[in-house]
């Protein structure tokens, strides 16, 4: 994702939401720091070329959703969808995560090998000090939605799961498959509302982007508000 493609979205996204940029961009450069210290690991573009990519989030119906992980290429769990995976007994390609619900297993992820795409936003500044000196850094992709700086990387969205999306798209997956997602989550409280909406709309774009259709987008795609887009 080029930055300045992003930002205009990215501003939308802390107007709606009344996030403070300086604060992403603070704990976006206590992640560079960390980072710094030892080489992380960055990506080729076309690690995911011309494969199905299933991008898993760790709604209600993940479990039921196992047989559509099982047949794709590649599996990126979205936050805590991974320790759901691994309870279950199936192991994520990779995960993307801001480590809200589950930093005591993320360096571990990272020791055993599973990479981890670590994302640094104004509310988890915390958790980045006391989880990112404890992994391995090869297995670490650190990441921003504030404009990338050193090895900190920005590859577009929001929320856990359409930055998953965002990331096998930089990576040049071939399709997209979404198990495990809710996003009309009635149990969820209001400020989560409005993520999973935010979600959706930049779920939207990047599938006009990419020229396919997502179904995971069937039940919301008619009420989603365009007005936002730059």
């Amino acid at each position: 994702m080029n930055f300045e493609t992003w930002e205009p979205v990215y501003e939308a996204v802390l107007a709606d939401m009344g996030y403070d940029r300086a604060d992403d961009e603070a704990a976006r450069d206590d992640l560079r720091s960390l980072a710094e210290a030892s080489p992380t690991l960055d990506p080729a573009a076309d690690t995911f070329e011309g494969e199905t990519v299933a991008v898993a989030a760790p709604g209600r119906g993940l479990s039921a959703a196992l047989s559509v992980v099982a047949t794709a290429d590649v599996v990126v769990a979205a936050g805590v969808a991974a320790d759901r995976l691994l309870d279950a007994g199936v192991a994520p390609d990779w995960v993307v995560t801001d480590l809200d619900g589950h930093p005591d297993r993320v360096a571990d992820f990272t020791q055993d090998g599973l990479p981890v795409v670590v994302h640094a936003h104004g509310d988890n500044r915390d958790r980045l000090a006391a989880c990112v000196p404890d992994c391995d850094p090869a297995s670490v992709v650190p990441t921003t939605q504030a404009a990338p700086v050193g090895p900190v990387r920005n590859y577009g969205g929001f929320t856990d799961g359409d930055r998953a999306a965002f990331f096998a798209d930089a990576l040049g997956a071939e399709s997209l498959v979404f198990p495990g997602w809710d996003l009309t989550d009635r149990r969820v409280d209001a400020t989560k509302a409005r993520k999973l909406e935010w979600a959706a709309r930049l779920l939207s774009w990047l599938e006009r982007r990419r020229g396919e259709t997502f179904d995971v987008l069937a039940d919301v795609r008619g009420d989603l508000d365009d007005s936002w887009r730059p």
